[in-house]
């Protein structure tokens, strides 16, 4: 059995994977409540916003604390393709979930259907990471903490949405998006907690990229995506403003005649 350490850099990598999914719940919440506000196109790419911030935020945080991931006697790589197949998942599933919610016509169902598509899809995201995960030996899992890992994600999810429908104010988007980071960190450390490892020392080289050649750069590039598109958001006036500032310019017309 190898010995596994998930904070080879200390408190860095899990505080920072946190505020990363901290910064993806809380865009996706903005977006999602400029979505239900809008219509039409707009509608329709908040919510293409809002489901790639959550999809980001999730693997951003995934992989920033897998940065932190050691196993004694062999080193570790990461299979290239099966890493972007789970950003892929990501994407397309929080994709689902948002979008089930953007247009759902009935409010609890389409809360049940995307909290359920989108915590199972969190967990394949995170599955399919592991699948990626290349050592000198075998990676087997305790199939209680794994389905208590999906159970933590499918709540996490329903948890998000039912947020973006029924919390407007910023303070209470700000306090739900820190739960919901809590929520997908624990996901993520108690599938983590669900891995045991057996090795198998190799006298030959591991196949696929280390994390500071792939996932480290990657990371950073997402990362980067979160804070300029936080500032776009932010920056962007709301559906109200947009009114109250029609309503200004007409004013002046009106008050004419």
């Amino acid at each position: 059995m190898g010995h596994l350490d998930h904070a080879t850099f200390g408190w860095l990598t899990p505080l920072l994977s946190y505020v990363m999914a901290c910064i993806g719940a809380a865009l996706a919440l903005r977006c999602t409540l400029r979505a239900l506000a809008a219509t039409g196109s707009a509608r329709r790419n908040w919510l293409i916003t809002a489901a790639s911030a959550l999809g980001t935020g999730i693997w951003t945080m995934h992989f920033v604390a897998m940065l932190g991931f050691g196993v004694s006697g062999t080193e570790i790589r990461y299979n290239v393709p099966l890493t972007v197949l789970s950003l892929i998942v990501a994407m397309a599933v929080t994709g689902g979930g948002v979008f089930a919610v953007g247009y759902g016509q009935g409010r609890g169902r389409a809360l049940a259907l995307g909290g359920l598509t989108t915590g199972l899809g969190v967990a394949s995201m995170h599955y399919i990471g592991m699948a990626a995960v290349r050592i000198n030996g075998t990676i087997s899992y305790d199939p209680l903490l794994v389905g208590l890992s999906v159970l933590i994600a499918v709540v996490a999810a329903t948890a998000a949405l039912w947020a973006a429908l029924n919390i407007h104010s910023p303070v209470a988007v700000g306090i739900a998006s820190l739960v919901m980071g809590a929520a997908v960190s624990s996901m993520h450390y108690t599938g983590m907690g669900a891995v045991k490892v057996t090795i198998a020392p190799s006298a030959g080289s591991l196949a696929g990229a280390t994390a500071m050649q792939f996932i480290f750069p990657l990371a950073v590039g997402l990362g980067s995506y979160l804070f300029l598109t936080s500032a776009f958001v932010a920056l962007s006036p709301t559906a109200q403003e947009r009114a109250d500032t029609v309503s200004a310019q007409r004013l002046p017309e009106g008050a004419a005649l």
